[in-house]
């Protein structure tokens, strides 16, 4: 079992800047890569980035330039630094962490931080 406690969301002004972070305990060993996805009402979620328990990282093409996912292993923490921010960047974010033990893949969520971009 892993445990994701997610923090840093809040309002934040158009072009501003916010950075989320998420803690990870448990079986840390395990975990493969981990994440951001969001959700805004209405909406699917959607993946934002990711980032390998190698650094390896991924955006979603939306996302690319404007936000930065980054990794501390020996904290067990990972951060999502979002660059100039938009109002349709609403949404709440989830960090995601896949694990992978004895060739069986698990998918564990935290459980969401609102981000509100408004003036």
């Amino acid at each position: 079992q892993v445990q994701l406690v997610e923090s840093g969301g809040g309002l934040v002004q158009p072009g501003g800047s916010l950075r989320l972070s998420c803690g990870a305990s448990g079986r840390v060993n395990s975990i493969a890569s981990m994440g951001w996805h969001r959700q805004a009402p209405g909406n699917q979620r959607d993946l934002v980035a990711s980032i390998t328990s190698s650094g390896i990282v991924n955006y979603a093409d939306s996302m690319k330039g404007r936000f930065t996912i980054s990794r501390d292993n020996a904290k067990n923490t990972v951060y999502l630094q979002m660059h100039s921010p938009k109002p349709e960047d609403t949404a709440v974010y989830y960090c995601n962490a896949v694990t992978s033990l004895f060739g069986i893949q698990r998918n564990y969520w935290g459980q969401g931080t609102q981000v509100t971009v408004s003036s």
